[in-house]
């Protein structure tokens, strides 16, 4: 058994050690709370600096719509209050509707927020700056030229009318202005080589056919090939990367692949099947033409396969008969 000197002196030895060990994790706690606290601060701190910098950049991007507007009135040499003035003019025009006015501290707030007018503010500030309504409206981020674009690629479930205009603005397109006179309209080619110059011609629903870098075929008055599937004088477009004859069963002659093809003596517009080297050009079961066989690449191409149809399905003699009765 210890005597009471060797307990006292044992109890002497391991009181300090106990309270360094309590001193060492008291300190390992507090600075482990301090560095927890540093990295709460630190990502509060970038988070603030990222939102504020964002915020800065749509301010950036508002601020500088209003910015367009002040460069537009200076270069016409106009004051705010001309402005507003100008506006009254256009609010009395409109049966005295107050929503067509501008005044001088909103026309100023809109310069220096760029914030969004309304339709009639916008309508009257398009007749003062002699600016068309759909580029003021892309100073803000709405792009009416896009307009039918988006409606092609948004098809509806139902039938319904549809007509394509120029948004605001006649944006010019490539048309064929001027065709090739030697260039016989009674035989099949392809437009390209129909055409001798093109112009800029302001039309929408030509400017979604890309006549410069696709590929269109005129279907010839004398070609009855694909009669009355497709009528003389049809313009059809061709994807020139689909060059290979497809085989199998179609249930309808809509599904069957129609191919746009080249031979020695011209082109013309067919159902294709091709058998070894033998490439037979099938006409239309109600068409006068007969089948023909051709070697194939030697004496015909695929030029590509059909995929877009523009083409008159009332005569000109039975419009005429028409336009006759009526007038009776």
């Amino acid at each position: 058994m210890a005597s009471p000197e060797t307990r006292d002196s044992h109890q002497v030895s391991f009181e300090p050690i106990g309270v360094e060990r309590t001193a060492f994790w008291v300190l390992w706690t507090l600075n482990m709370q301090a560095a927890t606290q540093k990295r709460q601060e630190l990502k509060a701190s970038l988070t603030a600096e990222f939102s504020s910098q964002v915020s800065v950049e749509r301010v950036g991007e508002s601020t500088r719509s209003g910015e367009r507007l002040r460069q537009i009135r200076i270069r016409l040499g106009m004051t705010t209050r001309d402005v507003a003035a100008y506006s009254q003019r256009i609010s009395s025009e409109e049966e005295e509707n107050k929503d067509y006015c501008i005044s001088n501290a909103w026309l100023t707030q809109v310069e220096n927020t760029g914030s969004v007018p309304s339709v009639h503010k916008l309508f009257s500030l398009s007749v003062i700056y002699r600016q068309s309504f759909g580029d003021l409206l892309r100073l803000f981020g709405v792009d009416l030229t896009k307009i039918e674009n988006h409606q092609l690629s948004l098809p509806l479930p139902n039938t319904y009318r549809s007509t394509f205009r120029a948004a605001g603005d006649n944006h010019a397109v490539s048309f064929p202005v001027h065709f090739d006179l030697g260039a016989s309209l009674n035989d099949t080619n392809l437009l390209s080589r129909m055409i001798r110059l093109w112009g800029e011609i302001p039309i929408a629903l030509i400017s979604n056919l890309d006549l410069k870098h696709s590929t269109y075929g005129f279907i010839g008055f004398k070609d009855f090939m694909m009669y009355p599937f497709l009528r003389p004088g049809t313009f059809v477009q061709i994807d020139g990367r689909s060059t290979k004859v497809e085989k199998g069963v179609w249930q309808t002659q809509f599904d069957r692949p129609l191919y746009f093809v080249e031979m020695r003596d011209g082109y013309t517009c067919s159902w294709c099947e091709l058998e070894g080297r033998e490439l037979r050009l099938i006409p239309h079961p109600c068409s006068p033409c007969a089948a023909q066989f051709l070697r194939f690449p030697d004496e015909a191409e695929i030029v590509g396969r059909v995929t877009g149809v523009t083409m008159r399905i009332v005569g000109e003699r039975t419009a005429e008969r028409r336009d006759s009765s009526r007038e009776k």
